[in-house]
C-alpha cells in the first residue's frame, strides 16, 4: 500500500498558515465569513511589502565639470519595521557630489524604494542607501537624511502620532549644509 504525499506547501501557502494561527491565537475565528479571505490577503500583501525588484544597472554620465551637489529631495517612500512589522513611511533626501560623472535622478529614487522594500531599521536603510551612492557613483561626498513616521511609536507604546524620526549620514565632500541649502531654494 502506498501513502499518498501530499505536495509540500509553497511560501504563500505557509504565509497563509501562519497568518490563519495568529488570527486564531489572539481569538478570532478564521473560518467567519468576514474573516475567511483575510488570512490569503494579508499573506499576499506583506509579500509585495518585501518584495525587491532588482536595481538597472547604472548609466553615468560626464559631469561637464559640475562639482556641486546635486540633491534629490522628498522621495517618498514606504517600509516595515522589523521590530514589530508595522508600517514606516516618510521621505529620503538623497545627495552627492560628483566626481566626474553624474547619474540620472531617477537612480536615486529607485535606490531608495529598493532599500525600503525590506523588514527594515530607518539607521541601516539610511546607511545602506549611503554606501550603494558611495561605491556605484564614487562621488567626492554622499548625504542621506530619512525623515519618517514609525506606526510602532505611533500606534503601540507611547502612542505619540505624528512624530517623526530623523537619521542622517554625510561622508566626504558632502555636509548638512548641501541639503539645508537645498530645503531654503524655492
Amino acid at each position: 500500500m502506498h501513502e499518498v504525499q501530499e505536495a509540500p506547501l509553497t511560501a504563500h501557502e505557509r504565509g497563509e498558515a501562519a497568518v490563519a494561527v495568529l488570527l486564531e491565537s489572539l481569538g478570532y475565528d478564521v473560518e467567519s465569513e468576514r474573516l475567511r479571505a483575510t488570512p490569503a490577503r494579508v499573506a499576499a500583501t506583506l509579500a509585495s511589502l518585501v518584495r525587491r525588484e532588482p536595481l538597472p544597472p547604472v548609466t553615468l554620465i560626464d559631469a561637464e565639470g559640475y562639482d556641486g551637489p546635486i540633491v534629490l529631495r522628498d522621495i517618498p517612500f514606504h517600509s516595515l519595521c522589523e521590530h514589530h512589522l508595522l508600517p514606516f513611511r516618510g521621505v529620503a533626501h538623497v545627495g552627492y557630489r560628483p566626481a566626474d560623472r553624474v547619474a540620472g535622478l531617477s537612480t536615486l529614487a529607485r535606490v531608495v524604494e529598493y532599500f525600503a522594500r525590506d523588514l527594515q531599521l530607518q539607521e541601516r536603510m539610511t546607511a545602506d542607501i549611503a554606501d550603494w551612492v558611495e561605491r556605484e557613483l564614487e562621488p567626492r561626498g554622499v548625504g542621506v537624511a530619512i525623515d519618517a513616521e514609525h506606526l510602532c511609536m505611533s500606534m503601540r507604546g507611547v502612542g505619540t502620532p505624528g512624530t517623526r524620526a530623523r537619521t542622517e549620514i554625510f561622508r566626504g565632500a558632502f555636509s548638512r549644509s548641501d541639503i539645508e541649502m537645498q530645503e531654503r531654494v524655492p
